[in-house]
């Protein structure tokens, strides 16, 4: 795999990230490790993590994964310097009182040095906003409720903080994550019209059941030179097929395993019922569910880079093969064709 260049950064990243979220819940850190390891032998140089991460959220485990990393970090000296290192900081509280309320300036660089504490790191590459702090329809949410508008802090005091970070030398680029073209744009005026950090990425849902990027925020992103980091392309693993027979019971996935993870947009039977069909075109195509969906991600032009999430080697392995997978015009067009009949089922 070839590098690419993150926005208008310097970061040079892979177009297949690992994504560390299972890590702490679904993984131990023994097993985490040799993920890390395989991961990294076979070429991937990109890792992203969150500060509230393992999910489902817990304040039991609020930080596990970072520390699971740090740890690796420490065992393998040298390596820290191989690898582009992403993380988040979290938006307000949403339902996580362990974490913070609202948002600050003081609360975001506090974060970023417990990350990097956690970490063992002396610099996060890419320091992301997970959620806005405004009021704004994400994780399922349909729709903009302004009875829902409160105080919030504002964009401009946001890259404030950020500017202090990468002036202190512990960020050397920032992202957004789960953002809308508003919020994208402003991040961008505003980083122009007062010098300060501009985002080189942002970090949203993008699978073959959740393709809402393509609905003007890819336009935005294009003519800003935003990158897009495309989260869940599995689409919390009913892009694998694992589904199709049972539906979501079973101990065999985290959709089957949380329940809250069952009440939120990819738990809807609207976006099992849209998977079986791209699951079943898949197979048309003498190609596994998993193929498919990593593989109309992994050539997409408008992705920059793939962030995959695993529980095993094998999983690891068959999500970095499908990187050879190529997707003619012709199954590409019969995918517009679901999409154009059940649109976006998990947004």
């Amino acid at each position: 795999m070839n590098t690419v260049e993150l926005g208008t950064s310097p970061l040079r990243v892979t177009p297949i990230c690992l994504g560390t979220m299972t890590f702490g819940e679904q993984v131990n850190e023994a097993d985490a490790h040799a993920i890390l390891d395989r991961s990294l032998a076979r070429g991937v140089n990109f890792l992203d993590a969150a500060e509230m991460y393992s999910v489902p959220a817990k304040a039991e485990t609020c930080g596990a994964t970072e520390t699971i990393i740090g740890n690796w970090f420490a065992r393998h000296p040298g390596v820290r310097q191989q690898l582009v290192l992403a993380t988040k900081v979290a938006g307000p509280a949403r339902g996580m009182p362990w974490l913070r309320g609202e948002v600050s300036k003081a609360g975001i660089i506090e974060a970023c040095e417990g990350s990097l504490r956690r970490l063992q790191t002396d610099v996060i590459d890419l320091y992301q906003i997970h959620w806005p702090t405004r009021n704004v329809p994400a994780f399922g949410a349909l729709y903009f409720d302004p009875a829902k508008d409160r105080a919030a802090l504002s964009i401009e005091a946001q890259l404030e903080a950020m500017a202090e970070l990468v002036k202190a030398g512990k960020v050397r680029a920032i992202g957004l994550s789960n953002e809308s073209p508003y919020g994208v744009h402003e991040f961008v005026r505003l980083a122009e019209q007062l010098g300060l950090p501009r985002v080189a990425t942002v970090q949203n849902p993008y699978c073959l059941i959740h393709r809402t990027y393509e609905n003007g925020l890819d336009e935005t992103c294009h003519r800003l030179n935003v990158d897009l980091l495309a989260y869940s392309p599995l689409g919390f693993g009913l892009l694998t097929g694992k589904y199709d027979e049972t539906g979501l019971v079973g101990n065999h996935g985290r959709m089957a395993l949380y329940d809250s993870m069952k009440a939120q947009r990819w738990g809807r039977p609207e976006a099992l019922a849209a998977a079986r069909r791209y699951n079943a075109l898949a197979r048309e195509h003498g190609l596994t569910p998993a193929q498919l969906a990593l593989a109309f991600c992994y050539r997409n032009p408008k992705v920059a880079s793939t962030i995959i999430g695993v529980t095993s080697l094998a999983q690891l392995d068959q999500c970095l093969d499908a990187w050879d997978v190529q997707l003619s015009p012709e199954l590409l067009k019969q995918i517009d064709a679901i999409r154009w009949e059940l649109r976006d089922p998990a947004q």
